[in-house]
C-alpha cells in the first residue's frame, strides 16, 4: 500500500482536416510533454479523507439538528443507544435517521464537488499535500469532477470496497478515480 510513480501519458493528437473541407475543425493544440508524478498512497489518502470527514460531519450534524427541529422530527425513546438500536432505525427508515443520512450525503457531495472543481483538492488533500489530476496531468474538468463525486457514492454503495481498492491497485486509484479518469498525486 505504498505510493507509486506514474508518467502522464501523451495523447495522440488527431490530424486536422484541410481548411477547405466544410465543417472543418481547428487542429487540436498539442499538450505539453509528459511529466512524472508520484501518486498518493492509501494511508496518505485516508489521512486526507479523515480531515475532510472532520469538516463535513459537524456541518452535517448542525444542519440535521436544524432540519429536525424545524420539522419536529425526533428519535424514538430507547434505554440504550447501541448498534442494534441504530440498525433497527435504519431498517425501519426512521425519519430522523433518514434525514441525517440524506443531509450528510448532500453536504459531502457539495463539499467534494466544489473544492475539487475549483482548486483540484479538498481541505484534507491540501493539508496532506495532494491534488487531483486527470489522465493528462491537467486539473479535472467539471464533468470529471462530477463523475468522481458520483464515484464516491458508488464506492459507498459497495460498502467501502471502492475506497479499499486504492490499497491494492498498482496505480493507487479507487473506483471513483477509475470512473472519472483521475489520479490523486502528491503536490
Amino acid at each position: 500500500m505504498s505510493e507509486g510513480v506514474i508518467a502522464a501519458s501523451e495523447p495522440t493528437v488527431p490530424s486536422a482536416r484541410p481548411a477547405s473541407h466544410s465543417g472543418a475543425r481547428p487542429a487540436a493544440r498539442p499538450r505539453a510533454a509528459a511529466s512524472t508524478v508520484t501518486v498518493a498512497g492509501f494511508w496518505r489518502r485516508l489521512g486526507g479523507a479523515s480531515i475532510d470527514a472532520a469538516i463535513i460531519v459537524p456541518v452535517a450534524i448542525l444542519l440535521t439538528w436544524i432540519a429536525c427541529a424545524i420539522a419536529g422530527i425526533h428519535l424514538p425513546p430507547g434505554k440504550t443507544r447501541d448498534v442494534d438500536f441504530w440498525l433497527d432505525l435504519m431498517l425501519t427508515s426512521d425519519p430522523a435517521v433518514m434525514t441525517a443520512v440524506i443531509i450528510t450525503l448532500a453536504v459531502a457531495t457539495v463539499y467534494l464537488f466544489v473544492f475539487q472543481a475549483t482548486i483540484s483538492q479538498t481541505m484534507g488533500m491540501r493539508l496532506m499535500n495532494m491534488r487531483v489530476i486527470d489522465v493528462y496531468g491537467d486539473a479535472p474538468s467539471y464533468l470529471r469532477v462530477g463523475l468522481r463525486t458520483a464515484g464516491y457514492l458508488a464506492s459507498l454503495a459497495t460498502l467501502f470496497l471502492g475506497f479499499l481498492w486504492i490499497g491494492f491497485d498498482a496505480e493507487k486509484r479507487g473506483l471513483h478515480d477509475w470512473i472519472a479518469g483521475t489520479y490523486v498525486i502528491r503536490a
